[in-house]
């Protein structure tokens, strides 16, 4: 029989300043590659590799019309970076993050409820991911 291993989604990022300490003194690849694509795709969606719950926010915008810009995170150094991007948007973020015109929008429960109140299509054509 299988048994299922536990993922906790709720497990917040550590402190940015913390995380930015670790991270190399050249400045890590990873941050810059996110700030890019946070600050040219209307849609970004940072997450682990092969993580289920980044799958199925990708499924979703995917689903409404929207081709997401994916940025995976493979190890520490590069989950230092995103940090440091997201921090400045409130701090505390779980993976999957999804960033929308520029601006965290949220894990994959807040895609979910602003899915579910109506207000993510507007959101996604204030952004310029929706065009209909």
């Amino acid at each position: 029989m299988y048994q299922a291993i536990p993922y906790n989604a709720s497990r917040a990022w550590p402190a940015a300043t913390a995380m930015a300490a670790a991270a190399p003194a050249s400045g890590g690849g990873g941050e810059d590659e996110v700030r890019k694509a946070v600050a040219e795709c209307p849609v970004v969606v940072v997450g682990r590799s092969g993580c289920c719950l980044s799958h199925v926010v990708k499924r979703l915008l995917q689903g409404l019309g929207v081709n997401p810009a994916v940025h995976e995170v493979a190890g520490e150094a590069d989950l230092a970076g995103v940090v440091v991007v997201a921090a400045g948007d409130g701090g505390g973020v779980t993976l999957p993050a999804v960033f929308v015109g520029g601006r965290l929008l949220g894990g994959l429960d807040r895609l979910m409820a602003v899915h579910i109140s109506g207000e993510l299509v507007p959101i996604l054509k204030e952004a310029g991911a929706l065009w209909l």
